[in-house]
């Protein structure tokens, strides 16, 4: 695991003994780590809140956001035939209607807001960070089983939530690209199917081996380490690739 997670104990089991109502969850959160706060809290969050980051910044991130968003909605998809019973499997195509249809909206009209071609985010050049998060959620859902992939979705939206409402009721930013990309991930609606992400991922990961459950905590972290190098990468951090269609900006 790539967080330091030295006072978290090494196994859920003595995580576990002593705690009231111990949940899985939070033993993977501990184990990210200091890279749990640098997800939630960071330069591109707390200028996306402060309606201060930069377009071009905003650009880079949403274009390389939308590329990863077709494999996330695939990871989902493959989640819905390894769900245990057909309640899982009805809330996680709800899910799915979400993102294929409200977020992807949101895509559309932010694209055309920002001077964003068509070309440019269909077929877009990937930093090293997306096509290593791709890769991550690739693996995790073909390789694994149910809860190896409920291990790299739910720090995926347990992460945005907490962003997400971090700033409790402070004024939403002026431009509706960055105050709608808030407002989806704080509503009530997404707030409670994180907790249900969790709450099957805390049921999933108690019942594992111990030494699933090592792999399903390397598998949060190191989702949590590419969401920090996700934001960082929106500030060129990071090798994407160029645009050529009448000026200089990076996409």
């Amino acid at each position: 695991m790539t967080g330091d997670s030295s006072a978290v104990p090494d196994t859920y089991a003595a995580y576990a003994e002593g705690r009231e109502d111990p949940r899985f969850t939070e033993w993977l959160r501990a184990q990210a780590g200091p890279s749990w706060d640098a997800a939630t809290d960071n330069r591109f969050t707390r200028e996306l809140h402060a309606d201060t980051l930069d377009d071009a910044v905003f650009r880079r991130y949403l274009v390389q956001d939308y590329a990863f968003l077709e494999t996330l909605v695939g990871t989902f998809g493959h989640s819905v035939g390894d769900a245990p019973s057909m309640a899982a499997k009805s809330r996680l195509v709800d899910f799915l209607g979400t993102l294929t249809d409200d977020e992807n909206d949101y895509f559309e009209r932010s694209f055309d807001a920002l001077g964003v071609p068509e070309s440019t985010y269909e077929d877009p050049a990937l930093t090293e960070t997306t096509a290593a998060f791709r890769d991550l959620l690739l693996r995790a859902s073909r390789e694994g089983g149910y809860a190896e992939t409920l291990a790299v979705l739910v720090p995926a939206e347990w992460v945005y939530l907490a962003w997400a409402t971090a700033e409790g009721d402070a004024d939403r930013p002026e431009r509706f690209y960055l105050a709608e990309w808030v407002d989806l991930h704080a509503v009530p609606a997404f707030e409670s199917f994180v907790e249900w992400l969790r709450t099957e991922l805390d049921r999933a990961g108690a019942a594992a081996s111990e030494r699933r459950q090592a792999r399903l905590a390397d598998l949060f972290c190191r989702t949590v380490d590419l969401e920090v190098a996700f934001f960082d990468a929106a500030y060129g951090a990071d090798d994407a690739g160029t645009a050529t269609d009448g000026d200089d900006r990076s996409w």
